[in-house]
Protein backbone atom coordinates (compact mmCIF):
# COMPACT_ATOMS: atom_id res chain seq x y z
CA UNK A 1 0.00 0.00 0.00
CA UNK A 2 2.54 2.58 -1.15
CA UNK A 3 1.84 6.31 -1.19
CA UNK A 4 -0.66 5.99 -4.02
CA UNK A 5 -2.97 8.70 -2.72
CA UNK A 6 -0.42 11.50 -2.51
CA UNK A 7 -1.77 14.43 -4.52
CA UNK A 8 -5.32 13.04 -4.64
CA UNK A 9 -6.67 13.93 -1.20
CA UNK A 10 -8.92 16.71 -2.54
CA UNK A 11 -10.20 14.52 -5.39
CA UNK A 12 -10.97 11.68 -2.97
CA UNK A 13 -13.08 13.85 -0.66
CA UNK A 14 -14.79 15.75 -3.46
CA UNK A 15 -15.80 12.49 -5.16
CA UNK A 16 -17.70 11.41 -2.06
CA UNK A 17 -19.30 14.83 -1.74
CA UNK A 18 -20.44 14.70 -5.38
CA UNK A 19 -21.83 11.22 -4.76
CA UNK A 20 -23.62 12.06 -1.52
CA UNK A 21 -26.13 9.21 -1.54
CA UNK A 22 -23.44 6.66 -2.34
CA UNK A 23 -21.31 8.07 0.47
CA UNK A 24 -24.18 7.85 2.94
CA UNK A 25 -24.83 4.25 1.90
CA UNK A 26 -21.20 3.38 2.58
CA UNK A 27 -21.31 5.39 5.82
CA UNK A 28 -24.23 3.29 7.07
CA UNK A 29 -22.22 0.14 6.35
CA UNK A 30 -19.18 1.61 8.11
CA UNK A 31 -21.24 2.46 11.19
CA UNK A 32 -22.92 -0.96 11.22
CA UNK A 33 -19.59 -2.79 10.96
CA UNK A 34 -17.85 -0.78 13.68
CA UNK A 35 -20.77 -0.77 16.11
CA UNK A 36 -20.35 1.05 19.41
CA UNK A 37 -16.66 1.87 19.84
CA UNK A 38 -17.04 3.74 23.13
CA UNK A 39 -14.14 2.87 25.40
CA UNK A 40 -12.48 0.69 22.79
CA UNK A 41 -9.05 1.08 21.29
CA UNK A 42 -9.50 1.30 17.53
CA UNK A 43 -6.99 1.43 14.69
CA UNK A 44 -7.76 2.45 11.11
CA UNK A 45 -5.23 1.08 8.62
CA UNK A 46 -5.05 3.49 5.71
CA UNK A 47 -7.24 6.06 7.45
CA UNK A 48 -7.14 8.36 4.42
CA UNK A 49 -8.56 11.81 5.04
CA UNK A 50 -10.60 10.67 8.03
CA UNK A 51 -13.80 11.51 6.16
CA UNK A 52 -15.79 8.54 7.46
CA UNK A 53 -14.43 8.91 10.98
CA UNK A 54 -15.51 12.56 11.05
CA UNK A 55 -19.13 11.39 10.75
CA UNK A 56 -19.26 9.33 13.95
CA UNK A 57 -19.17 10.07 17.68
CA UNK A 58 -16.68 8.62 20.15
CA UNK A 59 -14.08 8.67 17.44
CA UNK A 60 -10.89 8.48 19.47
CA UNK A 61 -9.43 6.49 16.59
CA UNK A 62 -5.77 5.90 15.82
CA UNK A 63 -4.66 5.80 12.21
CA UNK A 64 -1.87 4.64 9.94
CA UNK A 65 -1.65 6.43 6.61
CA UNK A 66 0.89 6.21 3.76
CA UNK A 67 -0.09 9.57 2.25
CA UNK A 68 1.05 12.75 3.97
CA UNK A 69 -1.64 14.68 2.09
CA UNK A 70 -4.41 12.44 3.36
CA UNK A 71 -3.02 12.12 6.88
CA UNK A 72 -2.78 15.87 7.36
CA UNK A 73 -6.51 16.18 6.69
CA UNK A 74 -7.26 13.22 8.95
CA UNK A 75 -5.37 14.85 11.81
CA UNK A 76 -7.42 18.02 11.39
CA UNK A 77 -10.52 15.84 11.64
CA UNK A 78 -9.41 14.42 14.96
CA UNK A 79 -7.67 11.19 13.96
CA UNK A 80 -4.55 10.35 15.95
CA UNK A 81 -2.22 9.40 13.09
CA UNK A 82 0.34 7.23 14.90
CA UNK A 83 2.46 6.48 11.84
CA UNK A 84 3.01 7.70 8.31
CA UNK A 85 3.88 4.77 6.11
CA UNK A 86 2.56 1.47 4.82
CA UNK A 87 1.21 -1.11 7.25
CA UNK A 88 3.87 -3.56 6.09
CA UNK A 89 6.58 -1.28 7.54
CA UNK A 90 4.85 -0.13 10.73
CA UNK A 91 5.46 -1.89 14.06
CA UNK A 92 2.23 -2.52 15.96
CA UNK A 93 1.88 -3.07 19.68
CA UNK A 94 0.76 -6.66 20.30
CA UNK A 95 -2.54 -7.55 22.06
CA UNK A 96 -3.40 -3.85 22.12
CA UNK A 97 -6.49 -3.17 20.01
CA UNK A 98 -10.18 -4.03 20.31
CA UNK A 99 -10.82 -3.24 16.64
CA UNK A 100 -8.57 -2.87 13.62
CA UNK A 101 -10.23 -1.97 10.34
CA UNK A 102 -9.44 -1.36 6.68
CA UNK A 103 -12.00 0.91 5.01
CA UNK A 104 -11.16 0.37 1.34
CA UNK A 105 -7.43 0.12 2.01
CA UNK A 106 -7.15 -3.65 1.46
CA UNK A 107 -7.71 -2.85 -2.22
CA UNK A 108 -4.24 -1.28 -2.31
CA UNK A 109 -2.35 -4.19 -0.72
CA UNK A 110 -0.91 -6.91 -2.94
CA UNK A 111 -0.29 -9.63 -0.36
CA UNK A 112 -2.99 -9.70 2.31
CA UNK A 113 -1.74 -12.60 4.44
CA UNK A 114 1.24 -10.97 6.22
CA UNK A 115 -0.73 -7.77 6.75
CA UNK A 116 -3.71 -9.52 8.34
CA UNK A 117 -1.33 -11.69 10.40
CA UNK A 118 0.28 -8.54 11.77
CA UNK A 119 -3.17 -7.20 12.67
CA UNK A 120 -4.09 -10.49 14.38
CA UNK A 121 -1.07 -10.13 16.67
CA UNK A 122 -2.04 -6.53 17.46
CA UNK A 123 -5.61 -7.45 18.40
CA UNK A 124 -6.67 -8.44 21.88
CA UNK A 125 -8.23 -11.88 22.30
CA UNK A 126 -11.80 -11.54 21.04
CA UNK A 127 -10.87 -8.41 19.12
CA UNK A 128 -12.25 -7.79 15.66
CA UNK A 129 -10.65 -7.26 12.27
CA UNK A 130 -13.07 -5.42 9.98
CA UNK A 131 -12.59 -5.23 6.22
CA UNK A 132 -14.72 -2.90 4.10
CA UNK A 133 -14.06 -3.05 0.36
CA UNK A 134 -15.28 -3.01 -3.21
CA UNK A 135 -15.21 -6.74 -4.04
CA UNK A 136 -13.42 -7.79 -7.21
CA UNK A 137 -16.46 -9.81 -8.28
CA UNK A 138 -18.97 -6.96 -7.86
CA UNK A 139 -20.27 -4.70 -10.63
CA UNK A 140 -17.98 -1.93 -9.37
CA UNK A 141 -15.07 -4.36 -9.32
CA UNK A 142 -15.68 -5.45 -12.90
CA UNK A 143 -16.03 -1.83 -14.01
CA UNK A 144 -12.76 -0.84 -12.35
CA UNK A 145 -10.87 -3.85 -13.71
CA UNK A 146 -12.09 -3.17 -17.25
CA UNK A 147 -11.22 0.53 -17.04
CA UNK A 148 -7.79 -0.36 -15.69
CA UNK A 149 -7.25 -2.88 -18.51
CA UNK A 150 -8.22 -0.47 -21.32
CA UNK A 151 -6.56 2.52 -19.67
CA UNK A 152 -9.58 4.82 -19.51
CA UNK A 153 -13.19 5.23 -18.41
CA UNK A 154 -13.88 6.71 -21.85
CA UNK A 155 -14.14 3.45 -23.78
CA UNK A 156 -16.97 2.09 -25.97
CA UNK A 157 -17.40 -0.93 -23.70
CA UNK A 158 -18.14 1.40 -20.77
CA UNK A 159 -20.43 3.81 -22.59
CA UNK A 160 -23.90 3.90 -21.08
CA UNK A 161 -22.99 2.01 -17.92
CA UNK A 162 -20.80 4.48 -16.02
CA UNK A 163 -21.95 6.50 -13.00
CA UNK A 164 -22.24 10.23 -13.65
CA UNK A 165 -19.16 10.96 -11.54
CA UNK A 166 -16.80 7.94 -11.52
CA UNK A 167 -14.12 7.28 -8.92
CA UNK A 168 -10.84 9.10 -9.71
CA UNK A 169 -9.22 7.03 -12.44
CA UNK A 170 -5.71 7.26 -10.98
CA UNK A 171 -6.96 5.59 -7.80
CA UNK A 172 -8.75 2.90 -9.80
CA UNK A 173 -5.56 1.98 -11.68
CA UNK A 174 -3.61 1.83 -8.40
CA UNK A 175 -6.06 -0.71 -6.95
CA UNK A 176 -5.55 -4.46 -6.62
CA UNK A 177 -9.23 -5.47 -6.07
CA UNK A 178 -9.43 -8.72 -4.12
CA UNK A 179 -12.51 -10.95 -4.08
CA UNK A 180 -14.49 -11.48 -0.89
CA UNK A 181 -13.85 -15.22 -1.06
CA UNK A 182 -10.10 -14.55 -1.22
CA UNK A 183 -10.26 -12.44 1.94
CA UNK A 184 -12.39 -15.06 3.71
CA UNK A 185 -9.83 -17.75 2.89
CA UNK A 186 -6.95 -15.62 4.17
CA UNK A 187 -8.78 -14.85 7.41
CA UNK A 188 -9.68 -18.48 8.03
CA UNK A 189 -6.15 -19.66 7.30
CA UNK A 190 -4.80 -17.23 9.89
CA UNK A 191 -7.29 -18.47 12.49
CA UNK A 192 -9.97 -15.77 12.57
CA UNK A 193 -13.43 -17.07 13.45
CA UNK A 194 -17.10 -16.08 13.67
CA UNK A 195 -17.12 -14.21 10.37
CA UNK A 196 -20.10 -11.95 9.72
CA UNK A 197 -20.95 -10.08 6.53
CA UNK A 198 -22.86 -6.93 5.60
CA UNK A 199 -23.26 -5.20 2.26
CA UNK A 200 -24.61 -2.13 0.49
CA UNK A 201 -24.60 -0.60 -3.03
CA UNK A 202 -26.73 -3.42 -4.42
CA UNK A 203 -27.84 -1.31 -7.38
CA UNK A 204 -25.79 -1.23 -10.58
CA UNK A 205 -23.04 1.44 -10.42
CA UNK A 206 -24.86 3.99 -12.60
CA UNK A 207 -27.80 3.97 -10.15
CA UNK A 208 -26.10 3.78 -6.75
CA UNK A 209 -26.18 7.54 -6.19
CA UNK A 210 -29.94 7.77 -6.82
CA UNK A 211 -30.81 7.02 -3.20
CA UNK A 212 -29.30 5.98 0.11
CA UNK A 213 -29.40 2.20 0.50
CA UNK A 214 -29.97 0.30 3.72
CA UNK A 215 -27.38 -2.20 4.92
CA UNK A 216 -28.28 -5.86 4.44
CA UNK A 217 -26.60 -9.05 5.61
CA UNK A 218 -24.47 -11.12 3.25
CA UNK A 219 -21.82 -10.40 0.66
CA UNK A 220 -22.90 -11.90 -2.66
CA UNK A 221 -24.64 -8.84 -4.14
CA UNK A 222 -23.08 -5.68 -2.76
CA UNK A 223 -20.74 -3.20 -4.38
CA UNK A 224 -19.33 -2.47 -0.91
CA UNK A 225 -18.96 -5.32 1.57
CA UNK A 226 -17.95 -5.55 5.22
CA UNK A 227 -16.34 -8.64 6.72
CA UNK A 228 -16.18 -8.77 10.51
CA UNK A 229 -13.82 -11.43 11.87
CA UNK A 230 -13.03 -12.28 15.48
CA UNK A 231 -9.60 -13.22 16.84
Amino acid sequence: MKQKFDGYAAQYDSWFMENENLFNSELLLYKKALGDITGKRVLSVGCGSGLFESMIENRNIEGIEPSRDMGAIAEKRGINVIAYGVIEDVALEEDAYDIIYFNGSSSYIDNLTPVYEKCAKALKKGGKLILLDVPKESAFGFMYLLAKAVGTFDHPSLNGVMPAVPYPFELVTAGVWHSTEEKIQVLQNIGFKNLHFYQTLLQNPMYTNNKVEEVVEGYTSGGYVAIIAEK
